[in-house]
């Protein structure tokens, strides 16, 4: 397990039967999440029948997922979206016990958590992604919560935490740093986090052929346990957090920055509890002075600043 500035994976360290890189617990130390993925393209992609659930996110295009389950069989098509800058798509999720097989045009990720335990398949359409904007002024980001426990419409899955964060040009999100690294009844969970990346020219920005678009993150210790990454972030880099405080992923200017989060853990309980890093907690208060980015929601529609949604109204409190 890498806990250096080598903790970015790049495709193609890890690779298997077509995807084009896999965390799993190959990786020495790594227990809990895992993620997959790959272009479609000429040949459907197996995720085969075991102890693990999985939750299947286009990224760009549109995928077609036959999956069978001790229920029978069934077939779902993901209409996806242009890219993971234009707002939510939908997903699907596939409880323990469930094969299947993706083809379509586009590309997909596909988040993993092991468990014996299983579940009936739910689909979340876009239009039911729960969407949130959080924090304020330069703090602020859109997260998409269609895998968070409590989030409406999100399965009751039986370890699996998901939910992708847009970022826009020079804001700032996982700030406060924070980490969920201990179990602490009510207060913290202990989780392991999966960090995927995308990034992108910054909507309604023209840039050069040369551009080359990017983002920074960070992680460090919380305890005796080291860790640290100090990285530049872009298109298909992935960072592995087993513990530690992490934060910021930060946005370069004329560049905004995507990511999925996967998480889970060892406990009974499926919950999301975190603990900021107590030098910097003191800046959400900050948030209280501000107004949400007004560049935010990113949707198919919103081309410019202002634009409705009718999704989820705006929260300053939580992390990603």
């Amino acid at each position: 397990m890498r806990r250096s500035n080598d903790g970015i994976f790049r495709p193609g360290d890890l690779t298997e039967d077509g995807w084009e890189s896999v965390v799993d617990d190959r990786i020495d130390g790594w227990q809990h999440t895992g993620l997959r993925v790959a272009h479609l393209g000429d040949h459907p992609l197996t995720l085969s029948a075991g102890d693990v659930e999985r939750m299947i996110v286009p990224l760009a295009g549109s995928a077609l997922v036959h999956y069978v389950s001790a229920d029978g069989e069934s077939t779902r098509r993901l209409a996806g979206r242009r890219s993971v800058f234009d707002g939510p798509t939908d997903v699907l999720y596939l409880g323990a016990g469930t094969s299947a097989t993706v083809s379509g045009q586009g590309r997909i990720a596909v988040a993993e958590a092991p468990t014996d335990q299983r579940r009936d398949a739910v689909y979340v359409a876009a239009a039911d992604v729960a969407v949130e904007l959080r924090g304020a002024g330069r703090s602020s980001r859109q997260v998409h919560n269609f895998g968070v426990p409590g989030a409406q419409g999100a399965p009751d899955a039986a370890k699996l935490i998901v939910c992708e964060v847009i970022t826009p040009a020079e804001n700032w999100s996982s700030y406060p740093p924070h980490k969920h690294d201990v179990n602490v009844p009510g207060t913290e969970s202990e989780l392991e986090e999966i960090y995927y990346f995308e990034t992108a020219v910054a909507r309604g920005t023209n840039a050069p052929s040369e551009a080359r678009p990017f983002g920074m993150f960070s992680t460090y210790e919380s305890d005796e346990r080291p860790v640290q990454i100090d990285a530049r972030v872009s298109s298909g880099d992935i960072a592995l957090v087993p513990y530690g405080y992490h934060g910021p992923a930060v946005a370069a200017p004329g560049y905004d920055l995507y990511y999925l989060n996967v998480m889970a853990g060892p406990g009974s309980q499926r919950a999301w509890l975190i603990t900021d890093d107590p030098a910097h907690a003191w800046v959400r208060g900050l948030w209280e002075e501000q107004q949400p980015d007004p560049r935010l929601p990113y949707t198919p529609e919103a081309t410019t600043p202002g634009s409705s949604t009718t999704h989820a109204p705006t929260t300053k409190g939580a992390a990603s």
